[in-house]
């Protein structure tokens, strides 16, 4: 019989064909493997996470378009940021390690509410093999609905990349869905970004005097795949947005009037902003301490914490808006909370705003980062009855937080 040889054109094809199928089936198992490593910490929630025990919690309720908490007492609210949920094979054990890190600390703290800033999951594919973070989400969502406390957040960057399967208005409709029975997360949509919203504290007598801003700081300057990839160097991270800052203004301004209906001579009420990247003003504060030999000046004052972030040190936006003037102006916001920069934890008082870094939760974001331990922990709050506040820094690794496991790291 006559040899035939194979033409170029359709050895290319079998060549082709056979990458398309090896292809296919890697992304087929590693859909499997992440589909059942995510399962295996769900039922780990389900089975092994219990209920926080309240002797009497707080409850909020709906009132004209805001939740609102009734309360002559204090009020506890812990931050928790950059979680950075994987929800992939490849993160199994450190998303483990994650949800046991929020269960031990909510749980110590009892808090009457939990406001996490951002970066709840990391859905970056070459850490976790996945980009799936609707199902990053559910994992943590169904965590905090577990223990039973009300909860909150706001958007981070990594929580809808571009590259990820759901974007941020998805990610929004995520959190909103009503089976997070606990979850006081809103989403107006008429603004820029997602989630920004007011959560009221009021007295007995109907006046405000505390109020919790969640707003977005949004993620990237443009949707640019130069952006996303090289944000980190190239200081592209994006800020709020006017339309935002004018909503903040008039929150303020509504608030403030409706006290003033109940008692005239009320003064303005005390407010506190979350949200994830830090404003430009942060950087600035900063390098004038830096200037000044780490010491006191005029305009900045050290609380507590340290930044061990590299030079540029904090992390923010590039751009300079109205946001710190119109804080500073209307005299409601005492102080500001975010995360973003995961080795920061320093709180300083700026003209008079106090700005505020959480601990992060992160085992997966920084490379290394799941075997140390100094930077990780959570802040809590205390708002007094009169609308001021006082907030700490509290390392993950004490004894008060070792009720489900806990891994041992360096705390050099």
């Amino acid at each position: 019989m006559e040899n035939r040889k194979l033409s170029k054109g359709k050895v290319a094809l079998i060549v082709i064909a056979s990458i398309i199928l090896v292809v296919g089936a890697f992304l087929g198992v590693v859909g499997i493997l992440n589909i059942e490593f995510r399962k295996d910490n769900l039922e780990y929630i389900e089975t092994s996470i219990r209920a926080v025990e309240y002797e009497e919690q707080l409850t909020p309720t709906y009132e004209d378009g805001y939740w609102t908490f009734t309360t002559d007492d204090e009020f506890k609210i812990l931050q928790l940021t950059d979680i950075h949920i994987g929800g992939g094979w490849l993160t199994k054990t450190k998303d483990y390690k994650a949800i046991n890190a929020v269960a031990n600390m909510v749980t110590a703290e009892k808090p009457d509410l939990v406001i996490i800033t951002g970066d709840l999951v990391f859905p970056v594919g070459f850490a976790g093999c996945t980009f799936n973070n609707k199902e990053e989400i559910i994992l943590i969502a169904s965590l905090m609905e577990k223990l039973g406390v009300y909860w909150t957040v706001t958007l981070g960057n990594h929580d809808s990349e571009w590259y990820s399967f759901y974007d941020r208005q998805e990610v929004a409709d995520i959190y909103s869905d009503s089976r997070w029975t606990k979850c006081l997360f809103e989403d107006d949509g008429d603004l820029y970004g997602c989630g920004n919203s007011v959560i009221k504290i009021k007295n007995s007598q109907g006046l405000v005097t505390q109020a919790l801003f969640t707003m977005d700081s949004n993620s990237y300057m443009s949707d640019k795949l130069t952006d996303a990839i090289f944000a980190v160097f190239s200081s592209s991270y994006d800020t709020f947005h006017d339309d935002q800052i004018e909503w903040y203004r008039q929150e303020v301004t509504k608030i403030h009037n409706a006290n003033l209906a109940i008692d005239e001579h009320c003064p303005m009420f005390k407010s506190l902003l979350f949200f994830h990247i830090p404003l430009l003003e942060t950087r600035k504060a900063y390098n004038q301490y830096l200037e000044a030999g780490c010491q006191d000046t005029e305009e900045v004052q050290w609380l507590y914490g340290v930044i061990e972030e590299s030079d540029p040190y904090v992390y923010s936006s590039p751009i300079d808006t109205d946001m710190f003037e119109t804080i500073v102006e209307l005299g409601s916001t005492q102080g500001m909370f975010f995360g973003h920069d995961h080795i920061n934890n320093i709180a300083l008082t700026y003209k008079g705003i106090n700005m505020e870094y959480g601990m992060s939760v992160d085992y997966l974001a920084y490379i290394g980062i799941d075997k140390e331990g100094k930077q990780r922990g959570c802040k809590v709050i205390t708002v007094q009855p009169d609308g001021s506040y006082d907030s700490v820094n509290n390392n993950y690794y004490q004894d008060k937080y070792a009720i489900y496991p806990r891994e041992v790291v360096s705390m050099e």
